[in-house]
This record gives structure tokens, sequence and C-alpha cells, in this order.
């Protein structure tokens, strides 16, 4: 099973990509843990990256497939893995496509975790990060929109997309995910 998990910051997407994983028994592949390690190994890849990172800015596209190919050929994922926090706009959704394509994979589902704005500001705020600043979260959350509509319109079209009510329990989004998978015959 190939999966990618989308929703904004609050969504619970990484408590149900770990759900996920353990469940499917495939690895999840974290990109912010991915570039956090390569910046702190000082890789070549890690090195491009962090010139991005310390100024705030976003790791541009070509650099961030880069990091996903490599980690894709690597041989624990062969069976599937699950990724949290890629792709992040329509463009990169296209590239890991046509990644995925090179590899001879295919991506089984985009999971959307829908949150109301409304909530997702009001998790986030609740969690006390030092990141979470009202200012901060409200642009994160505008950024997320802006950028989703476009990637769940590409997943859509392609018939590859699951749209989850995030707004329940936990253990409610995850018995509606198994729903979907099975719906679905996955």
């Amino acid at each position: 099973m190939r999966l990618i998990i989308l929703g904004g910051p609050g969504a619970g997407k990484g408590t149900q990509a770990q759900w996920l994983c353990n469940h499917l028994q495939i690895p999840l592949i974290s990109i912010g843990d991915l570039l956090r390690e390569a910046i702190a190994t000082q890789t070549t890849l890690g090195q491009m990256a962090q010139l991005y990172v310390e100024k705030g800015e976003l790791v541009p596209d070509q650099t961030m497939i880069q990091f996903v190919r490599q980690r894709l050929l690597q041989s624990d994922v062969s069976q599937g893995w699950l990724i949290d926090g890629y792709p992040r706009t329509a463009f990169q959704a296209e590239e890991l496509n046509f990644l995925l394509d090179d590899l001879g994979q295919k991506l089984n589902w985009a999971i959307y975790l829908q949150v109301s704005e409304k909530i997702l500001m009001n998790r986030c705020l609740q969690r006390s990060r030092a990141d979470d600043d009202p200012e901060i979260v409200r642009r994160r959350v505008e950024l997320f929109y802006e950028r989703t509509i476009p990637i769940l319109e590409y997943y859509e079209y392609r018939q590859r997309l699951l749209t989850i009510d995030g707004e329940q329990q936990i253990t409610q989004v995850q018995q509606q995910i198994l729903q979907q998978f099975q719906e679905f015959r996955i």
C-alpha cells in the first residue's frame, strides 16, 4: 500500500499516519524528519536544503523530489509506505506521480483529513507549541488552504482521493479510513 496523508496543521495527520503505518505494517516517511536528519548529518541534499530552511523559505521542488527519490529507493519501502509532509503543492503532486512512474510504483490513495479552519486554529492553539502563536497559526492555515485545494483537485481527478472527516474522535477517524478502504476493496 502506497499512501500520502494530507491535512492542515492540527488535522491529526501525525496521529493517523502513525496508526495507519502500524495497522498496515508499512514504513512512515516523514518529510520533516528526512530534512532534519539530512541537515544534521550534512549530506549534499541536506546542505542544499539548509540554505533555505535557515532563511525560513521553502526548499525548492527539485531538491524535495530528490529527497523523496532517495527515500523511495531504500529497500524497507519496497512493499509500501505512507508519506507525511509531501506533496505540498499540485506541482509536487505531479512530480511525485512522475517519480513513482519512473520507479514502477503507483500511489494507492491520498488521504485527506478534512477539518474546518476554526477547529484547526483551536487545535493548534491548544497544543501550546512555541511556534503556535495565533498569527503564525492563522498564516499556516491560510497557506494550507491556498496550496491544498489544487492538490485535492489533482488527486480527485485521478480518482485517488479519500476524504475523511477529521473532526471526529481519533478512533472514529480510524474507523472511517478502514471503511473507505473496504469500500474501495483495498
